[in-house]
């Protein structure tokens, strides 16, 4: 009987980010849906950005998984996922605007905590607080994310399934109101809210969305057992994983490849194959440690390079990100961390016309050398990078689909990366385009 279950089992894929986040894990995933029943988003919130490039035309989704892009294959928002219910109806009638079918594809955990109002204030209160007191901000979105993963694990958080009860959400609302009235009023020095518009505002968008909720893990389950495939769907990225990244400059959320099950409602025996997402260089979004961070104001720096060639804004804040050569020491942690089955490379196109490259190969820690990233956000950022260095090439990668139509010194570049990580490098992605992709080993087809 097992092995009977197991041959009908379909097969699925993990994709997650292997840095900071932005490293084009919206491309891949609408590219690879094309041989996917069902596409997972398993954490985070609105604060995650896809960009999707389809025929020229580009699309952002924030908290939309990206398979939404292609017909025929059906949506999940998983458990794990802090869901903003204003912001998704928004996202929902923005897609439906430019013609997709989203609503009969959609579905939603009844399991996901809310984001409210009060969450928000609290953020930006938060950020306003720590940057006059001289304490630095964590850089967050300002969306409300960490309250409400707060409120989760503090066990008090509204949830969606509480949309179908009004009576019981007006009551668990007053008290979580109050709790966080007294947090902005006293120690964030900010005003409070009231209940009536925030508890009127949900019932109102309730309607709407209580036809999408559904018990996710279990549809996920049943999908996989009669052969369908699934696409589990990270959002943000490795070195910002709560428990894994550059502590306190993280997201609030585990991004890493394991929370696919937990954030699903699945078992870890449905994740077959784990590729992960990194750019050809690195990019950074908001504060923290970066030890590879090149200045970008200097017009021909290699910063300013790689900012302005390869557009480098964040898809949800647009806020300039942060560059710098690839840090394959952080890489190499983040392959380990994820259990990662191949790479996906993608942006090596913003590499061309540089006469020299280089890579992060270690770093000089108070005197020692080091060649993987530390687990200790001081560390990081008292790292000085140790670099390889490569010749550049002339010639454009820019929508090359063979690999051995690439220049010779990018299959050099490439290769010493596949090589120093440790993990074979499965895609090549050359530009925005679903087509401006090199294919070396098809995830779904072993």
């Amino acid at each position: 009987m097992q092995q009977q279950k197991n041959a009908a089992a379909g097969h699925n894929v993990v994709v997650v980010g292997t840095q900071w986040g932005d490293e084009g894990k919206g491309k891949v995933v609408d590219w690879l849906t094309d041989h996917a029943e069902a596409v997972v988003r398993f954490q985070g919130g609105h604060n995650a950005g896809h960009t999707l490039v389809i025929k020229g035309v580009k699309t952002a989704l924030q908290l939309i998984p990206s398979g939404i892009m292609r017909d025929g294959v059906a949506c999940f928002i998983g458990n794990g996922v802090v869901v903003d219910p204003t912001h998704l109806l928004s996202e929902i009638e923005r897609l439906e605007g430019i013609g997709l079918d989203v609503r009969s594809r959609l579905f939603i955990s009844e399991s996901c905590p809310l984001i409210l109002p009060f969450h928000v204030e609290v953020d930006r209160a938060r950020e306003a607080l720590r940057e006059t007191s001289g304490a630095g901000k964590i850089g967050t979105t300002g969306k409300g994310i960490g309250p409400a993963y707060e409120d989760k694990v503090a066990r008090r958080a509204l949830r969606v399934q509480d949309l179908k009860h009004p009576e019981r959400f007006a009551a668990k609302l007053r008290e979580l109101l109050a709790l966080h009235n007294v947090a902005l009023t006293g120690y964030l020095k900010a005003s409070p809210l009231e209940f009536q518009p925030i508890f009127d505002h949900a019932m109102k968008v309730a309607e709407p969305l209580k036809p999408m909720l559904a018990d996710v893990g279990y549809m996920l389950h049943t999908i996989s057992r009669r052969g369908g495939n699934i696409l589990f769907e990270g959002a943000q990225g490795t070195l910002l994983d709560i428990d894994h990244g550059t502590y306190p400059y993280v997201t609030s959320s585990n991004c890493v490849a394991g929370n696919a099950a937990a954030g699903s409602g699945v078992g870890p025996d449905m994740l077959h194959y784990i590729l992960g997402i990194t750019k050809a260089y690195t990019t950074r979004v908001g504060s923290g440690p970066f030890p590879t961070e090149l200045p970008m104001d200097e017009e021909g720096s290699v910063g300013h390079h790689l900012s302005t060639v390869g557009q480098e804004r964040g898809t949800v804040t647009g806020r300039p990100r942060r560059c710098g050569w690839l840090d394959a020491a952080a890489l190499k942690r983040a392959i380990i961390i994820n259990g990662v089955s191949g790479l996906c490379i993608t942006k090596l196109d913003v590499l061309d016309g540089l006469p020299e490259i280089k890579v992060c190969v270690g770093y000089e820690l108070n005197g020692r050398r080091i060649d993987i990233l530390p687990l200790d956000a001081d560390d990081v950022a008292a790292c000085v990078p140790v670099y390889d260095s490569f010749p550049g090439w002339s010639e454009s990668t820019f929508g090359v689909t063979q690999w051995d139509k690439l220049p010779l010194n990018a299959r050099r570049y490439l290769e010493r990366v596949q090589q120093f990580i440790a993990a074979p490098i499965a895609m090549v992605s050359t530009g925005p385009d679903r087509e401006h992709t090199i294919l070396l080993k098809h995830p779904y087809r072993g």
